[in-house]
């Protein structure tokens, strides 16, 4: 849905340059990677977004704050960016309720935007977001919490193909903690096809968050960890130039020692806590 204003971006696919380097030159337009787009206004942060992070729009009507109506009514009615900015003034969203909403869907998409396995692939200078500006964010910050939320989820569950792929339930060891409400919510949408991202859009949610659960729901082995596949390579996703990474068969149980190891790893970490 964004609109692109600017020429196309002036280096090619697998040559872009780093939020680092645009934020320095105080650039503005839309840095494009492999697995989302960064939008950026003088060097700051203003939006991003990935086909793996529910969009604003989907944080706002299937969290139930506005209707599906509502939101058509604002894409409708909006030219150009400012989205955003006609929701506030006709009082469908406060100001506060916008900015939270929006940093939300900002720092969710960058993660993944830049992120482990994803890259810069160009720049397209001049492009603006059609959610309009809201609050911009430095680019050491952004980078940063993408980074710290890296290191988050691997000290959760250090294995990252439990992300992609389809969340397969498996009986836990009676011993296991107990599920939270929203882990159950996350648990009753594991069908053995739905990924974390599509669990993460069924339930109006940020996509991190949701990994957060799953990841924790493996640890404690109520979901599958799927064997990793060293031989695997990318896929692009068709239409969104997202790299996907092949999935393990549904129903694969990890149960090598290595597992047993991270559980005892685990347990004795928490046991510090």
């Amino acid at each position: 849905m964004a609109r692109h204003n600017g020429r196309p971006g002036h280096r090619g696919s697998g040559d872009g340059p780093s939020l680092t380097e645009l934020a320095g030159e105080q650039a503005s337009g839309a840095l494009l990677c492999d697995a989302g787009t960064v939008y950026l206004s003088r060097g700051r942060v203003v939006h991003a977004e990935s086909p793996v992070a529910p969009g604003i729009d989907v944080l706002l009507t299937t969290g139930g704050r506005l209707t599906a109506d509502t939101w058509r009514e604002a894409v409708g009615r909006t030219d150009g960016p400012g989205v955003g900015r006609f929701l506030v003034d006709s009082g469908r969203l406060s100001d506060a309720e916008l900015e939270i909403c929006h940093l939300g869907a900002l720092f969710d998409a960058a993660y993944f935007a830049l992120g482990t396995g994803s890259g810069p692939r160009g720049f397209q200078p001049g492009a603006a977001h059609w959610l309009g500006p809201v609050r911009p964010v430095g680019a050491d910050a952004v980078e940063r919490e993408t980074r710290r939320r890296g290191r988050l989820l691997d000290d959760l569950w250090p294995c990252p193909q439990v992300d992609t792929a389809p969340v397969v339930l498996r009986r836990p060891d009676p011993r296991s903690p107990a599920v939270t409400r929203r882990q159950r919510a996350v648990l009753e949408l594991a069908d053995g096809v739905r990924t974390p991202a599509d669990i993460a859009r069924a339930l109006g949610r940020p996509a991190f968050h949701t990994l957060i659960d799953i990841r924790r729901l493996a640890a404690a082995g109520h979901v599958d960890t799927p064997r990793p596949q060293a031989t695997a390579s990318p896929a692009r996703s068709p239409g969104s130039g997202a790299v996907v990474w092949p999935g393990p068969v549904p129903g694969t149980v990890f149960a090598d020692p290595g597992i047993d190891l991270l559980r005892r790893l685990r347990d004795a970490l928490e046991a510090t806590l």
